[in-house]
């Protein structure tokens, strides 16, 4: 039984169909990739599943359990963390707040574990420790995102969504957020990643799916992916050798 299992979803904004019969599976302890240009669906796959749009059709399993009538603080309740685009980070609190907000779906933690999760989390997000009594407006781009990682992980989610994490960041620190995102799978994450750079998703993937304006059109594991002519050619600025 996958962790997660998407059959035959289909999404809509109003009456324009974004999602067209998506099936597609995580298994626990896998981090697999949703690929696609721009407007493809991917964020609103992440959306969907995480109870923020509702499906038009289809259907959504979690552990076994159908969630697609669920609302978003039930699926969040049920162990889904979804981190958006854009990393949204409370700018009026400190880092250290905005940490302890995403343990919120757990219910009233005490100060003790409290303090000593949101240091866990400093331990795999070093560059933010020094950072934790400051405002989250004040830190970069990059240091934003690590942030909004380390909220999302504060749910202790079983299945973690990431939307763009490497959006608008220095090839630097994207270099250094996959390698936290690696870090993190090794402790035991199951992620489901959407992202641009295919290169660097397909780096930390054991698995992606091809979406093209709603549709999955391409499934296989990271090196089928990677050695796929038509794919190497629209994601991965390259043909196979």
């Amino acid at each position: 039984m996958a962790l997660l299992e998407l059959k035959n979803v289909s999404s809509f904004y109003g009456s324009i169909q974004a999602l067209h019969g998506v099936s597609l599976k995580v298994e626990q302890g896998e981090v697999v990739t949703l690929l696609g240009a721009n407007g493809a669906g991917k964020s609103t796959t992440l959306r969907t599943i995480s109870g923020l749009l509702k499906p038009g059709s289809g259907e959504i399993w979690f552990e076994g359990k159908p969630i697609h009538t669920a609302g978003p603080e039930q699926i969040v309740r049920l162990g889904i963390s979804h981190v958006p685009e854009g990393r949204r980070i409370f700018p009026g609190l400190t880092v250290r707040e905005n940490i302890m907000l995403g343990a919120t779906s757990r219910g009233s933690l005490p100060k003790a574990q409290m303090a000593r999760e949101v240091e866990e989390m400093f331990a795999i997000f070093p560059d933010i420790k020094r950072f934790e009594n400051a405002l989250g407006w004040q830190l970069s781009g990059g240091q934003q995102q690590m942030l909004a990682v380390a909220r999302g992980l504060m749910a202790r989610p079983k299945l973690l969504l990431l939307d763009e994490p490497s959006l608008g960041l220095a090839p630097v620190i994207v270099q250094q957020l996959f390698a936290t995102i690696r870090r993190i799978h090794e402790r035991g994450a199951t992620i489901l990643l959407v992202e641009q750079n295919a290169n660097m998703a397909l780096s930390v993937a054991s698995r992606g799916y091809v979406l093209e304006t709603g549709n999955l059109t391409v499934e296989g594991t990271n090196s089928e992916l990677l050695g796929n002519e038509e794919v190497r050619a629209a994601y991965l600025g390259g043909h196979a050798a």
